[in-house]
């Protein structure tokens, strides 16, 4: 017979070892092995493009860890650049998402132009990546043009994806994304009412017009054409890339196909011509 004092000491003893249990699953990362690439806050991050239904970290103030490292140690990577005099290679593709990250977080979320921007905040930006990369003689151009593009690009998947998208629904429109915590209420609130206002609904119709006359697009994603050129020269050596190549492989699935039947007529088309050109 167990007495009663047993039994209570036994659940007691059980249900210590479940709690231990928690904690120790709880302290194991679900993916060890796998290392981050940046820092983060230390809130959640939304797993839908709702602003409520939030379950993951946030993405907050990104910094990229390596970068901020290497500027302690002062270690800065040489900018390579190919032929064409374009930035690539590994050094290039790291500080293309290094000034996506100053553009989100250090250019102020307002309805203007780059143009229109202070000059002091973009000599800030190149400043910044000047500290983090070799850039080279020339690289200032290069450098605020990829903010600028990366700027409006932010602007543009803020518009579509969080307040076009909750037109209708103006609770989910009072705060900033929880993806984007790091953007000021005030900045936010005065953006949602410039992008919902009845000017910018007409200019968003007409781009949305010129967007659909865009027929031939391509497969390239952030890799770009630069990233293509590099690939190309790795596995065709000695043959000459020209743009005729580019825009074909470009547009190409990984099995060399072109799966639109417009866009392949099109290649064809150039394909020929070069041909023709090349026999002259």
């Amino acid at each position: 017979m167990v007495s009663k004092s047993q039994s209570k000491e036994a659940q007691a003893s059980k249900g210590q070892g479940k709690d231990i249990a928690v904690s120790k699953a709880q302290s194991v990362p679900s993916n060890p092995a796998k290392k981050m690439r940046f820092t983060s806050s230390s809130k959640k991050d939304p797993s839908s493009a709702t602003f409520d239904e939030v379950t993951k970290s946030t993405r907050g103030i990104n910094t990229m860890s390596r970068v901020m490292k290497r500027k302690i140690q002062k270690i800065k990577p040489v900018v390579e650049y190919n032929k064409s005099g374009r930035s690539h290679g590994k050094a290039a593709t790291e500080m293309q998402s290094y000034i996506g990250v100053l553009a989100r977080t250090r250019v102020p979320l307002v309805d203007k132009k780059w143009t229109q921007l202070p000059k002091d905040l973009k000599e800030k930006i190149w400043e910044a990546v000047q500290m983090a990369y070799v850039v080279g003689e020339g690289g200032k151009k290069m450098v605020l043009s990829s903010a600028a593009k990366k700027w409006k690009d932010f602007k543009s998947t803020l518009t579509r994806q969080f307040i076009l998208a909750f037109a209708n629904e103006k609770e989910k429109l009072k705060e900033p994304p929880q993806l984007y915590n790091f953007i000021d209420k005030s900045e936010w609130d005065a953006f949602v009412a410039s992008r919902l206002s009845p000017d910018f609904e007409a200019v968003h119709s007409e781009q949305s017009q010129r967007r659909e006359k865009c027929k031939y697009n391509h497969r390239l994603s952030r890799k770009g054409y630069v990233g293509l050129e590099d690939q190309l020269e790795e596995t065709i050596p000695g043959e000459e890339i020209d743009r005729s190549l580019l825009w074909k492989k470009a547009r190409e699935d990984k099995q060399g196909n072109i799966l639109d039947p417009k866009v392949a007529e099109k290649a064809k088309l150039i394909v020929s011509f070069t041909v023709s050109v090349l026999n002259l």
